[in-house]
């Protein structure tokens, strides 16, 4: 397997993980200039794009660093469009601090949390992100310990869903959904078993968080008891072919469907 060292450690893949290229999104992390500590311009590219990130770059105060191409910090043949910017892990809010900016706001749809249980694949994280956001669930739930961390990957594969998402990581999330349960949320769990109901037969009311569980113990036993109600996603064959990625994207929009 190819690697790339850096700093000392050899990432698998041949990719860096704190690194996101390409105008799209990179221009997308800067709208949240916090997460982005570096950026890398090629020398002698133009455009009225590459500018703009140039002067949003320089209005956040990151530091840019003009090289030469064979000098981009980023595998060969990596189609970067000339610009690479070195992300810092996404800073999270406080779980009080999330619920609090929940109940002051005023909205004609009840709030909506997406929690995810031990997601360990980068880009299977990156596109329930970006699903999360597509879908109106923008505040999510992760646990510390057990999940990836938001790398590079992550914040290529969300397309720059992450710079618009408030995070919060957790150490104890059984407890965490105690928490919300207080503060008047339903829990739905989603599961790949035939016997519990269909997500097409919830009436989804009230403050609702949907929790996702990992690519392949689904969601642990102990978070799975703080589950006021497990809902799947029927198959029209035996076989589940679903990953988490897909089967998230497809309950958020099932959700936010009715509850418009």
């Amino acid at each position: 397997m190819k690697t790339v060292k850096k700093g000392g450690n050899e990432l698998p893949g041949g990719e860096p993980e704190d690194l996101i290229w390409g105008i799209n999104a990179v221009g997308e992390a800067l709208q949240s200039s916090a997460c982005i500590s570096e950026l890398f311009v090629q020398r002698g590219k133009a455009g009225p794009r590459l500018q703009q990130l140039i002067d949003q770059a320089r209005a956040g105060d990151i530091a840019i660093r003009f090289v030469e191409p064979d000098r981009m910090p980023v595998p060969r043949h990596t189609r970067h469009q000339g610009v690479v910017a070195r992300q810092s892990e996404a800073p999270p809010v406080s779980l009080e601090k999330l619920l609090d900016g929940l109940s002051e706001k005023e909205t004609p749809v009840p709030p909506r949390l997406l929690v995810l249980d031990s997601i360990q694949d980068p880009r299977n994280l990156g596109s329930i992100l970006r699903s999360a956001l597509a879908a109106g669930f923008v505040n999510v739930i992760m646990t510390r310990e057990r999940s990836v961390p938001i790398t590079g990957t992550v914040a290529r594969t969300s397309a720059g869903a992450l710079a618009h998402l408030r995070l919060c990581r957790v150490v104890n999330l059984a407890e965490t959904l105690r928490i919300l349960k207080e503060h008047g949320f339903w829990i739905y769990g989603a599961v790949a078993e035939s016997e519990v109901v269909s997500v097409y037969n919830v009436d989804f009311s009230g403050p609702i968080c949907l929790v996702i569980g990992s690519e392949g113990k689904g969601i642990r036993p102990l978070v799975r008891k703080q589950c006021d109600i497990l809902v799947t996603i029927p198959m029209c064959t035996p076989f589940n072919s679903l990953n988490a990625s897909v089967a998230a994207a497809i309950l958020m929009f099932e959700i936010s469907h009715r509850i418009r």
